[in-house]
């Protein structure tokens, strides 16, 4: 057989096609054989590659999480904003990201999948808490917009709170719950000292994202 010259461009087509169906079909009602006919690729060619459903998810995480990351460090390295402008600015970047909205639809619920779940931690405490939001609280406290201490571990809890706690794909609730549970993140917050992180516009965001969870 041949080798493949053009091993990235395959990759890449595996995980648009698999990105499409998934949007499409759902995660669970879309099968590898699925993945194989739409690609017009070999069966062998695909297990070259991933070696099954769950490895093409990942791999779409991964790509997502890298394009996510550029969008968010030029929100961490904006020079004329303070840290609490940042931190708010940083949360509404991730929020009405379009690769947001994708992630809601892509992936399956988490509780029934721990998989994907324990990726989704890992990327916070490994990346997105040391890397975004603990340099932007440290800012924050440096210039006196954030009243806070410890901001290695305040930027690990609001992580888990925001993606764990409010992700719809983690608990669902109801409109009245999710904005319970933002009032509540607020709040918790503020007794860390960090002013209305969340404004109207980003509750509407979670909200929104919740209803479209609802009628999936």
């Amino acid at each position: 057989m041949a080798r493949n010259k053009y091993p990235e461009e395959t990759v890449k087509l595996i995980l648009d096609v698999a990105t499409h169906l998934f949007v499409e079909k759902g995660y669970d009602a879309t099968s590898l054989q699925d993945i194989i006919n739409e690609t017009n690729l070999s069966k062998g060619a695909i297990y070259h590659h991933f070696s099954s459903k769950e490895e093409i998810f990942e791999a779409i995480f991964q790509r997502i999480g890298e394009e996510n990351t550029s969008a968010l460090a030029k929100v961490r390295d904006d020079k004329s904003l303070n840290g609490l402008e940042k931190l708010r600015a940083i949360f509404k970047a991730a929020l009405f990201n379009s690769n947001q909205s994708l992630m809601l639809t892509v992936t399956p619920c988490l509780l029934d999948n721990p998989r994907f779940l324990a990726m989704q931690i890992a990327q916070l405490y490994q990346i997105v808490a040391p890397k975004f939001i603990q340099p932007i609280l440290q800012q924050g406290i440096d210039d006196g917009s954030i009243q806070a201490t410890n901001p290695h571990a305040l930027a690990e809890a609001i992580m888990v709170l925001s993606n764990v706690w409010l992700n719809p794909l983690v608990s669902m609730t109801d409109e009245t719950g999710m904005r319970n549970r933002c009032q509540t993140f607020n709040d918790l917050l503020q007794g860390a000292g960090i002013n209305q992180l969340l404004d109207n516009e980003m509750i509407d965001g979670y909200i929104s994202y919740c209803k479209s969870q609802h009628t999936a």
